[in-house]
């Protein structure tokens, strides 16, 4: 049921960024620029979890076009949320390759994710890991890369766009191989069958002290809770549906679904300050 002015938009959207290399995915606002705001219903972003100073506004970029957007807490090196619009995918595979941001490790360097390992080679002797996970963070952890934005739902090439690691978080395998997957595919029949559009926040609550440690040091955050909303509109741009769930990041291999307002509540007890609305109008 996706429309036709939505291929159209991105089609539009892909032409300008091939004629125009301006603004870093690193940014200071998402609302600064409109490429970016796509991934948001009506163009509003969500007050959670922006107030923190160890935050980073990604404008997620691949192959020289933005795929989707990220709230990258850069202290605990995962995602605060991913924002992005369904796609049905194509196919295409897994891709193999994990990028990092590299004006995560230096302002002035390319805006574009980029494999790390090659990333070393542009940048000998360079640490890229002081504001954000590496690949090797993750091996042998115990854990998942456990995606956010889900590699499911886009095609070639957004589907290889969330192969960043500003995009996964540790995740409980079985978590991540079974309930959560489900749920995923859950969404995708939804999304394919009652939407024209669907809009989705993808989240991580981190833990009080849990981390994947190397070498002695904190390295990457093991959130206690992953946690998801949705907001679909139809041909005229109406919301017409809308939910979220949640899950803990245990062998517990459980997701509970919520109304937005229950989520609201949920996401609540993790801060003094309010949570605020997800999506424009709490999508109605």
């Amino acid at each position: 049921m996706f429309d036709s002015k939505m291929q159209t938009r991105g089609h539009l959207v892909a032409l300008l960024s091939l004629f125009c290399w301006a603004g870093a995915d690193v940014v200071s606002r998402f609302e600064d620029v409109p490429e970016c705001l796509e991934y948001f219903h009506e163009g509003m972003v969500p007050k959670w979890g922006a107030s923190p100073q160890n935050v980073a506004h990604l404008c997620q970029r691949f192959g020289n076009r933005y795929h989707f957007a990220t709230l990258y807490d850069t202290h605990h090196r995962i995602a605060v949320y991913s924002a992005y619009l369904f796609q049905d995918s194509n196919g295409g595979g897994r891709e193999k390759r994990w990028f990092v941001e590299p004006q995560l490790v230096d302002p002035s360097w390319q805006a574009e994710m980029k494999d790390g390992y090659w990333l070393g080679k542009d940048y000998p002797g360079v640490y890229q890991g002081e504001r954000q996970a590496l690949n090797e963070d993750y091996t042998h952890s115990g854990y998942d890369r456990g995606h956010l934005n889900p590699n499911g739902h886009h095609a070639v090439p957004g589907r290889n766009a969330t192969f960043t690691l500003t995009n996964v978080v540790p995740q409980n395998p079985k978590l991540n191989q079974n309930e959560w997957r489900i749920h995923e595919s859950q969404l995708t029949e939804l999304f394919r069958a009652r939407c024209s559009r669907a809009y989705v926040l993808v989240g991580a609550v981190p833990s009080a002290d849990n981390w994947i440690v190397k070498n002695n040091v904190n390295r990457v955050n093991i959130p206690d809770y992953l946690w998801n909303a949705y907001c679909c509109v139809d041909n005229n741009g109406k919301a017409i549906e809308s939910g979220g769930a949640s899950a803990r990041n245990t062998e517990g291999n459980w997701v509970e679904r919520h109304t937005l307002d229950e989520l609201d509540e949920f996401l609540q007890q993790f801060t003094n300050q309010p949570v605020g609305e997800l999506f424009h109008n709490n999508c109605r």
